[in-house]
Parts: C-alpha cells; sequence; structure tokens
C-alpha cells in the first residue's frame, strides 16, 4: 500500500494482488509491467516473481491500519477479477472494503464480465456500499461491451477510465455512469493519442452531465505532454458525497 502516489484522481494505492496477463491492446505497453519486470529475480524484493499474478494475504487489512480517510486505488498493479485470482480472496479483499468505510475505495477492471457477475452476486440481498466505487478500463471503441456490463452491476457509484486512450470510442453511452477519466499512453513507445478523440468525449461528459477529469496527454513520461485540455485543467469528481469525504460535493461545485 502507497502512502501516496503520482495518480492525480486518487489518494493511495492498495495492492492485495499483483501481476496480470494482457487481456487487450489496452495492456501492450502496461506500466505495472514494466515496472514489475525490472525487479524480477531480485531477491527478497517484492517483485522477484516480476508481473506473475500473486496473491498478497499480508496485505489485505492494511486499509484498516489507516485512520485518515483517503481515496484508494484499488489493485493498480494488477486486476482483481483475473480469472487466476480465486472467489474467496475477492470475498476477503471486499469484506476488508465494507469494513473499512471511512475510505473511498476505486476497484477497476477490465475483465468486466467478472466484476458484474460477482458484485451482482455479493449485494443480491443489500445495496452495494456507496464508498466502494466499481470502474471499468476502454481503451478504445472496440471494447464497449466493458461499459454494458458496468451498466449491468448493482454499484452505487460506476466511473470509466478511458486510458489509455488509443482509438476514437463513438457515441458513448453515459447512462448509469458517475465520472469518466481519460488519459493518453506514457512510456517507451506511447501511441499518441487524438486530442479530437478527448475533445469528443468530453462533450459527451457534458451533454450527459457526467464529471470529466483529464489525466494526461503522456508521451516518454507521464507529465511530458501536461494535462491542458483546451487551455484548461478538468479536474471533476463524481457528484457524490462520500462517508469519506461528505465535503467533496462543495468542491466539486467550485472545479
Amino acid at each position: 500500500m502507497a502512502d501516496s502516489t503520482a495518480i492525480e484522481w486518487t489518494d493511495a494505492t492498495w495492492n492485495p494482488v499483483t501481476g496480470c496477463t494482457k487481456i487487450s491492446a489496452g495492456c501492450d505497453r502496461c506500466y505495472a509491467e514494466r515496472f514489475s519486470e525490472r525487479f524480477r529475480g531480485v531477491k527478497g524484493h517484492p517483485f522477484e516473481r516480476g508481473f506473475d499474478l500473486t496473491l498478497r494475504p499480508e496485505r489485505l487489512n492494511q486499509p484498516k491500519a489507516w485512520r485518515k480517510p483517503r481515496m484508494i486505488f484499488v489493485n493498480s498493479m494488477s486486476d482483481l477479477f483475473h480469472k487466476g485470482v480465486p472467489r474467496a480472496f475477492v470475498d476477503a479483499v471486499f469484506e476488508t472494503m465494507e469494513s473499512a468505510d471511512w475510505h473511498v475505495f476505486q476497484v477497476l477492471t477490465k475483465r468486466s464480465s467478472r466484476m458484474r457477475t460477482y458484485v451482482n452476486a455479493r449485494y443480491r440481498d443489500r445495496p452495494a456500499p456507496a464508498h466502494i466505487w466499481m470502474g471499468v478500463s476502454v481503451e478504445d471503441g472496440t471494447k464497449l461491451s466493458r461499459t454494458r456490463h458496468l451498466g449491468d452491476t448493482a454499484a452505487r457509484v460506476r466511473f470509466l477510465s478511458l486510458e489509455p486512450l488509443i482509438g476514437p470510442i463513438e457515441e458513448l453511452d453515459l447512462s448509469g455512469i458517475h465520472w469518466t477519466i481519460v488519459g493518453g499512453e506514457s512510456g517507451p513507445g506511447a501511441r499518441p493519442m487524438d486530442p479530437d478523440w478527448v475533445r469528443q468525449i468530453r462533450n459527451r461528459c457534458l451533454a450527459f452531465g457526467v464529471p470529466f477529469f483529464f489525466k494526461q496527454w503522456g508521451g516518454r513520461t507521464p507529465k511530458a505532454g501536461g494535462r491542458l485540455l483546451d487551455d484548461r485543467e478538468w479536474n471533476q469528481w463524481p457528484d457524490l458525497p462520500t462517508a469519506a469525504d461528505p465535503e467533496r460535493t462543495l468542491r466539486i461545485a467550485a472545479v
């Protein structure tokens, strides 16, 4: 668990699972894989096994030790709904999130059908907690099935991460979506992002009344291209009060 992070849309990261496998073109230049594989074979290093899928049960209770409320990105170095993560372990992660309700947990996945099945079964007889946000990552218009799965998920807060955006997304349906993040790819061989792809999504968000967060243009490094879109930063957040930050709605209005 990282006490701080350079990711602009969260406060901290928590990785009870690390490692993953590629599932679509958005994974081709995965930053987490690139970072992890630098340490493969280094004895005693947390990433001694590189980017191999690894359960880390010793980290399950970490958020409970953080008494100051935070927004926590869950599994920034993996995917909680990877088929290799046993259901019992997913249960344990959700049990921690449910009990540590002074935080906001941001769960992001590309395995959207497994997320939908799991969440709808877990919260069949009770409301999903508002402090557990469920999101999907979509890189271009060929992966919109993930947004449909998200829309069918019994979450109280649903968000999209369109990063790395490597192609246009036409007619994005934002019904039932509470937040949209857009960002370009960064690192060696980063694929460029067309500004018109971003503008189209921003305009769609404005039309639907969905908060829009522009993370980065990307390039050689995450911050190489800056964060300005049409001469301003877009730092909008879901207009929903949470146990962790009941004043969030007041700050959103000032953005």
